[in-house]
């Protein structure tokens, strides 16, 4: 059997470190493939959600939009939202609709409710 990868090492960690109720304080390595520019600003700004925390779609385009020199659509923001290919790492489930509504998630929104109640768990 081969040794894990420091990538997967690392991950393992991240994850454990997470389902523990600890907010890691680090990312393991990764790289996304086929991301555009706009989908990589959504998902750097997604990065910044702290954990236990949400935001909406909305005041990322706002957010987006306003750096860019222009306007963005919630729903512009929600389609690079739910390409994300690492959800938890780049935590997509701290997105929510307008007026903190529910919305799709990629992995199920039984899935969506849980880590972020996990997260409302283990929150300072």
């Amino acid at each position: 059997m081969s040794a894990m990868s420091p990538v997967l090492r690392e991950t393992c960690r991240w994850l454990d470190l997470y389902f523990r109720g600890q907010e890691p304080g680090f990312l393991p390595p990764y790289r996304l493939e086929g991301c555009t520019d706009f989908r990589q600003s959504v998902c750097e700004r997604m990065l910044c959600i702290p954990y236990g925390a949400t935001t909406t779609y909305g005041e990322i385009a706002r957010e987006i939009g306003a750096r860019r020199g222009g306007r963005m659509s919630a729903q512009a923001v929600g389609g690079a939202v739910g390409w994300n290919p690492i959800c938890i790492l780049i935590p997509c489930h701290r997105v929510m609709g307008v007026h903190g509504a529910l919305t799709g998630y990629g992995g199920g929104l039984a899935n969506k409710i849980a880590l972020l109640a996990h997260e409302a768990k283990y929150r300072g």
